[in-house]
């Protein structure tokens, strides 16, 4: 029992000094509006499907993180150009 609770610390602590050491990559967003509703919505690249269904437009360009992403949607509903 004794070696199995080792092993099993010697996994994590490996697990864990791997995710240390790799950096962090961060995925571009962009925002798209649903034609039917006007709704806008943060999609994020790194997501390996489309938006479902497929009747949206792509209103801004690419930002490479969410608070940005987020900026851009706070102004597009300022200026009415989005709904919530």
């Amino acid at each position: 029992m004794r070696r199995i609770s080792l092993l099993s610390a010697a996994a994590v602590l490996a697990v864990t000094a791997l995710s240390a050491s790799t950096p962090a990559k961060a995925d571009p967003f962009h925002l798209i509006r649903w034609m039917d509703t006007g709704f806008c919505q943060i999609w994020d690249e790194g997501v390996p499907t489309a938006p479902w269904p497929a009747n949206f437009e792509i209103v801004s360009t690419t930002v490479p993180s969410f608070l940005d992403a987020l900026d851009i949607k706070g102004s597009m509903l300022a200026a009415g150009a989005c709904s919530f």
